[in-house]
């Protein structure tokens, strides 16, 4: 059966995902970044962002295997970009740029309906205004019996996880405090009830820990 899967989660030491005062500025908080720089160590980080050489090691094998056997992605709309409200005359498309590195259809959670953005190298954005079942159940027929990948944020992933949705949870865990922003496994009602750890593994960078359900 195809699966939910979170790949490259990342979260601090003391359990966030995000820094605290997020804004267009900041949108991943203040010192959030820092929760990131690790990617953009590895070779498939560096390739996203168009850019040679990186690192092949135990990071850039995680950053591999979040693409593998996926064929869809739901992700909310705060990872999508910064609007509020409903779209108006917006023409945001993401953060990624003309060519965002999906490359397979991406629904993404929101109130407000939109037509489709179809972008370069194959990625279309649906935007998804009754649930997150419907999201995923959507996301599942475009994926034609891959895997479907959930991207962030904290509050999308909390509502998959308290749903009992989410199959396989991959997060690395990074060597650093901030404090304050969004946690993880806050405001989860028992949600990550029936997983177990299946794979342990660190670099000198961060520690992966995938977890995946077992009943």
């Amino acid at each position: 059966m195809p699966k939910l899967r979170v790949h490259n989660f990342s979260v601090s030491l003391d359990g966030y995902a995000a820094g605290p005062a997020q804004s267009l500025d900041h949108p991943l908080g203040v010192r959030g970044p820092e929760l990131h720089e690790w990617v953009f160590e590895t070779r498939t980080g560096r390739g996203m962002i168009g850019e040679g050489g990186g690192d092949e090691g135990v990071d850039d094998r995680f950053m591999g295997l979040g693409d593998e056997g996926i064929g869809a992605t739901v992700m909310g709309r705060n990872m999508f970009g910064p609007i509020r409200g409903p779209w108006g005359d917006s023409d945001w498309t993401g953060w990624w740029g003309d060519n965002p590195p999906y490359h397979h259809p991406v629904f993404v959670l929101t109130h407000h309906p939109r037509p489709p953005i179809t972008m370069a190298g194959g990625t279309t954005f649906h935007f998804v205004d009754d649930g997150i079942e419907a999201a995923l159940h959507r996301a599942f027929d475009a994926a034609g019996g891959q895997d479907v990948r959930l991207g962030g944020g904290v509050a999308t992933i909390q509502q998959y996880l308290r749903a009992g949705l989410i199959d396989e949870l991959h997060l690395a865990i990074v060597p650093v405090l901030l404090g304050g922003g969004e946690r993880l496994f806050d405001h989860l009602d028992g949600g990550p009830e029936g997983y177990e750890c299946v794979e342990l593994v660190a670099s000198p960078s961060v520690a992966h820990v995938r977890l995946a359900r077992t009943r």
